[in-house]
């Protein structure tokens, strides 16, 4: 694995990032109120007697949607957004079913590989879980959440990988109080 060195990192301009929300209203609704806000539950949206609200819940959700939800989070060491440093980009996001033997199930898995900005950067963890949380409580609950440093962009890749990947690392990282506020500071930029 050749090591990169990115002392100077990309930084792009964040009008030219790409997209969708300035043209059209968020897709995700009362799921976007914040990084805080309590996820409903799906079976509010769904009743016996209307086929509309049950199109509600299997609404598509595409790579730019996710990518407008993750760009405007803050790093923690830069005033600049993980977008903006293209720690996150859309070429990096994945949507696929959560279980493709089963072409009827709504579950979907959401890729995010991020990109540090050095291959040493000691917060990698706390932008993934930033980045975790955020998709996490904006998407509806059909949706599953893998966030990973992208292969080779980081010298403990695989250490961090495996923090990300699991649940009772991530539970028990959310219940530290200092963390949580270190990730709520890097939501503060969300729109």
């Amino acid at each position: 694995m050749a090591e990169m060195q990115n002392s100077n990192p990309t930084i792009l301009n964040a009008a030219d990032l790409p997209t969708r929300s300035r043209s059209t209203e968020k897709k995700t609704g009362d799921y976007a109120l914040g990084i805080f806000a309590a996820v409903p539950n799906p079976t509010d949206f769904l009743s016996s007697d209307s086929e509309g609200d049950e199109d509600l819940l299997e609404e598509p959700i595409d790579e730019q949607e996710i990518y407008d939800l993750i760009k405007s989070i803050s790093d923690p060491e830069h005033p600049l957004s993980l977008g903006e440093l293209a720690v996150v980009s859309l070429p990096d996001i994945f949507i696929k079913p959560t279980l493709p033997n089963v072409p009827s199930s709504p579950l979907q898995t959401v890729t995010v590989l991020i990109t540090p900005t050095i291959t040493h950067c000691s917060l990698a963890t706390v932008i993934g879980l930033g980045v975790r949380v955020r998709l996490e409580q904006s998407l509806p609950p059909r949706f599953r959440v893998d966030v990973r440093i992208k292969e080779g962009t980081h010298s403990t890749g695989d250490e961090v990988n495996k923090q990300l990947g699991d649940k009772e690392r991530v539970a028990a990282a959310l219940e530290n109080g200092a963390l949580m506020q270190v990730i709520g500071k890097m939501m503060e930029t969300c729109q």
